[in-house]
């Protein structure tokens, strides 16, 4: 019999039966019942860890293509420098928007059929936007290239689910290093296409490459049932529920903002920062800095490894320790070998942070990490907003050791989160 690929497949199809449980949720679903959890103790293959970490490497470069294909673009529309200057802005927005209204969707849909259908859709607003022959048009058809670019938070969560309880830190430290290298490999894919053959054309092959991660989707991922049958409306009325009703994911959230906001602050000043002296440097000289970012790719792994053996709070505290030291030595260490020396540390930092914080808010309810996802993903975003913001206004007002005061500041806030935390669950 042909299967389709948004077909449902069971995970014993995976060499990893769970026919029993299949049973059990034919049972409930047609008694009325919600469906049961699908954290199960059976883990599906490794193999299919490797696969997220690819595909979700492949979608996350629609956030980034834009940024290095700037000025070609701007080039072919001179006229229009607002609506070329609003491209980011507008996929970053839609990034916002997937990530509040459709990643809700994967507690309450089968995840493999919506991530297959959200990766598509994707590829298709990338091949739009490569099609495109207005600077504004662009900019519009930005807004859904971030809508599709949400399903990598779809993807993140599903490799939890996927993992025996055991293994969830590795697993999401795996999915994650793939995000991280996604991240970086992107502008230098989408600038070297850009410059071989036109900016349309680096849409274009990000295009391909979702649609190639479809298709390893489809071959690849077992069938996951919904986890909740609760209604759209009610689901993200939820948000607010499970906000008030976790207080891991409250501490989670607003330490993983601080240290998102220690990273914008410094990557959207950087290179401000380099064309002056001593440096005198221009915007590909900043380019390069983010090939160290390396370093959050590699400890990715480890530190969800760690999280699983140690427990997530050490390597937070860890990862919060790392960053307040970047900034001392951004601001003690002067030259090039300071800042590199910085960027491997912020970088080690917040990477260590956000897989340990990811961790154990995975492991809080099964049936809401789509949702729990959401408000951590959303409130971290608008953290690098603020960061963005205030370490303009700090560079403008005081320079450098302004800017290195208040990301110092803002993490030692988040470190105050952290240990404040720590002595309330030892005093209980």
């Amino acid at each position: 019999m042909l299967t389709l690929p948004f077909e449902e497949r069971p995970l014993s199809a995976m060499a990893n039966p769970m026919s029993q449980d299949s049973h059990s949720l034919q049972s409930s679903t047609s008694a009325g019942q919600p469906p049961p959890s699908s954290d199960s103790s059976a883990a599906a293959p490794a193999f299919i860890q490797w696969v997220l970490s690819v595909c979700v490497a492949c979608t996350v470069g629609a956030i980034y293509y834009n940024q290095p294909m700037l000025g070609a673009i701007s080039k072919q529309f001179p006229d229009h420098p607002v609506a070329i200057g609003m491209i980011p802005t507008a996929t970053q927005l839609g990034y916002a928007l997937g990530l509040l209204l459709l990643v809700p969707l994967g507690d309450m849909l089968p995840r493999r059929r919506l991530i297959l259908i959200q990766t598509v859709a994707a590829a298709l607003t990338l091949i739009f936007a490569g099609l495109v022959q207005s600077a504004a048009g662009l900019a519009a058809v930005s807004v859904l290239v971030g809508v599709g670019a949400s399903v990598t938070q779809q993807i993140v969560p599903l490799a939890a689910a996927l993992a025996a309880p055991s293994r969830r830190g590795a697993a999401v430290g795996m999915v994650m290093s793939g995000l991280f290298c996604g991240t970086l490999l992107s502008r230098t894919l989408s600038g070297w296409i850009t410059d071989m053959f036109g900016w349309h054309a680096a849409f274009e092959g990000g295009a391909v490459l979702d649609l190639l991660a479809a298709l390893a989707l489809a071959i690849t991922l077992p069938s996951l049932p919904p986890v909740t049958r609760t209604r759209y409306g009610a689901l993200l009325l939820s948000l607010g529920t499970l906000w008030k009703q976790e207080p891991v994911l409250r501490r989670s959230a607003f330490i993983q903002i601080g240290q998102f906001a220690a990273f914008s602050i410094f990557w959207s000043i950087l290179a401000l920062r380099l064309e002056q002296p001593p440096f005198e440097l221009g915007a590909g000289a900043a380019g390069l800095f983010g090939v160290l970012g390396i370093a959050g790719i590699l400890i990715a792994p480890v530190a969800g490894r760690l999280a699983d053996r140690r427990g997530p709070e050490l390597m937070i505290g860890v990862g919060l320790i790392l960053v307040l030291a970047s900034w001392s030595v951004f601001y003690a260490v002067p030259g090039i070998a300071g800042l590199a020396a910085g960027v491997v540390l912020l970088d080690l930092g917040v990477q260590a942070t956000q897989i340990s914080n990811q961790h154990r808010i995975y492991a809080l309810r099964a049936e809401a990490r789509s949702r729990i996802n959401t408000i951590y993903m959303c409130l971290m975003f608008l953290g690098g907003a603020a960061g963005s913001m205030l370490g303009n206004l700090a560079w403008h007002s005081g320079g450098w050791t302004l800017l290195c005061l208040l990301g110092a500041t803002i993490t030692a806030l988040a470190m105050g989160v952290h240990v404040t935390a720590a002595r309330s669950q030892r005093r209980s």
